[in-house]
């Protein structure tokens, strides 16, 4: 078993459940309206099917890949009625997300285990980077923040409050220092200390990529010195509630660094879960965690399996 999933387990299904409900039951809504008054999946009710998905955020590949798949199936059934199309839903999309779930073990071989965060201000970067620092230190593993965000004042001050609250410690400068200074200074003092786990925040803006671009690939051969194959994982967080915008960020994001893992924050209250399917399917970089509340221990690691059956009201088979 890896080291990743002896942290993170498995989902809390109950905060699973609640915090995809708003999604579930704009998607559930939208389908029944859409499949109101007809008694067969005919193409009418495909064409139906596309825009409701779309319209769930499930990005326009993604739909066309299911809607494809659901299509087949009523061929190959030769009569599907409309009262079926739900159970053959979940059914495909499940088996879409098995079939292209090729993400490798996840394996800490090196101490300290680097990882370099990314994403948008306001996409809950730094709240993400204080769940983790609490779910690690809280099995016991020496944990170090990093304040690479060093272009606003407030940044630095946010990811001190979080650093507090999990008790760890953290290595800032002051507002406008280098931010692979900030890098370098983290990793080595992490070393010092013998941490497990170095957690580097980096600033977020797109406005200007080729200085984005610029500014964190510095930082990742400063790392790289210190401990070689640093970072180990650079995880781009989105805002899951942005619905398509996530979409757009992930795509900058990837161009800009070479991104090995999503976090997807902000489900619980918006009916835009649909954006963590297409996501995942799109952009075929694993999915590591989700966010589905407020609370410091509200991060999951993400399961596709769980949150499709959580999605569609699925009792989880044995």
């Amino acid at each position: 078993m890896s080291f990743f999933k002896k942290i993170f387990s498995s989902p809390d299904k109950e905060k699973l459940d609640q915090g995809l409900e708003p999604s579930k039951q704009s998607f559930i809504a939208k389908l029944e309206k859409a499949v109101m008054g007809k008694d067969q999946v005919d193409d009418d009710v495909l064409d139906e099917l596309e825009e409701v998905l779309i319209a769930s955020d499930v990005g326009v590949a993604t739909t066309l890949k299911v809607v494809d798949r659901v299509q087949q199936r009523v061929k190959k059934d030769k009569y599907v009625g409309v009262d079926q199309l739900h159970g053959i839903l979940k059914q495909e999309i499940a088996s879409l997300f098995l079939e292209q779930d090729k993400s490798p073990e996840y394996l800490w071989e090196q101490k300290p285990h680097v990882i370099m965060v990314v994403g948008v201000n306001g996409a809950g970067k730094t709240t993400t980077i204080g769940k983790l620092a609490h779910q690690f230190k809280a099995k016991g593993l020496n944990v170090l923040l990093g304040a690479a965000d060093t272009f606003r004042a407030a940044a630095i001050d946010q990811l001190q409050v979080w650093a507090d609250r999990a008790q760890v410690p953290m290595v800032r400068q002051q507002m406008g220092s280098d931010p692979a200074s900030v890098a370098f200074e983290a990793i080595t003092e992490g070393v010092q200390r013998g941490a497990d786990v170095v957690i580097v925040d980096t600033a977020g803006r797109l406005h200007n990529k080729v200085n984005l671009m610029n500014e964190l690939a510095k930082i990742k051969r400063v790392m790289e010195r210190v401990v070689p194959g640093a970072p180990h994982e650079v995880l781009l967080v989105l805002d899951g509630s942005t619905g398509q915008n996530a979409f757009e960020q992930a795509k900058q994001f990837t161009l800009a660094t070479e991104v090995t893992a999503l976090a997807i924050t902000k489900l619980d209250g918006t009916a835009k879960g649909g954006v963590v399917l297409g996501i995942s399917d799109q952009f075929q970089i694993p999915v590591r965690y989700i966010g589905v509340g407020e609370g410091i221990e509200d991060l999951q690691a993400f399961d596709r399996v769980a949150f499709v059956q959580s999605f569609f009201n699925l009792k989880k088979e044995a």
